[in-house]
């Protein structure tokens, strides 16, 4: 029985690394796979999926106005899916998290999906909270903060590496403008407090 799966974390866990890997060992096997990645994150280039250890592979993309679940169908009709990947699954909305819900439930195909977690003013993305409510499946990438300690939070940092705490949740960025922090890190340097 296919299987609703949420991978989340901090960033710099290898989410895409994990994802791209997953993928291959399908593709080893002779299996299909259909990855998806979000039209907002265009750092490595429109239709990729790309970590930062240097792997990457073709995806389409989605935006906010997809059907994920009528765009795999349309992939179905062309080739055999064995498993569909959804990398930057943050930006998924409700309705694209009942989607792939949809393809597991009714195409009865397996769907991993990866994502942060929270932003970097702690708060859950849409598609996370659906995730997290939605998946069979919930399985935590670790990473680790600054201190040696198991990094569960985001830090958005400007020019000079200082903490900011306003904004847009949506900034795409990398190493330049995040960094994994451990809540405690998280408390002391972005809120600007430590009990």
């Amino acid at each position: 029985m296919a299987k609703l799966y949420f991978y989340y974390s901090s960033m710099n866990a290898g989410k895409s690394t994990v994802l791209l890997q997953s993928s291959y060992n399908y593709q080893e096997r002779g299996m299909g796979t259909l990855l998806f990645t979000a039209a907002l994150d265009d750092r490595y280039g429109t239709g990729k999926i790309s970590s930062r250890i240097g792997l990457q592979a073709e995806a389409l993309i989605y935006s906010k106005e997809d059907d994920l679940l009528t765009m795999a169908k349309q992939e179905l009709s062309e080739r055999k899916i064995n498993c569909v990947f959804v990398d930057e699954a943050q930006f998924l909305t409700k309705d694209q998290v009942f989607q792939i819900s949809e393809i597991v439930d009714h195409l009865n195909i397996p769907v991993l999906a990866y994502g942060l977690r929270t932003d970097f003013q702690g708060n859950l993305f849409e598609g996370s909270k659906q995730l997290l409510a939605w998946a069979d499946v919930l399985h935590e990438l670790k990473t680790i903060c600054h201190c040696g300690s198991k990094a569960t939070m985001v830090m958005r940092v400007d020019e000079s590496g200082d903490a900011i705490w306003e904004g847009s949740q949506v900034e795409i960025g990398g190493n330049d403008r995040y960094v994994p922090v451990c809540r405690k890190h998280f408390k002391s340097e972005v809120l600007g407090y430590l009990r």
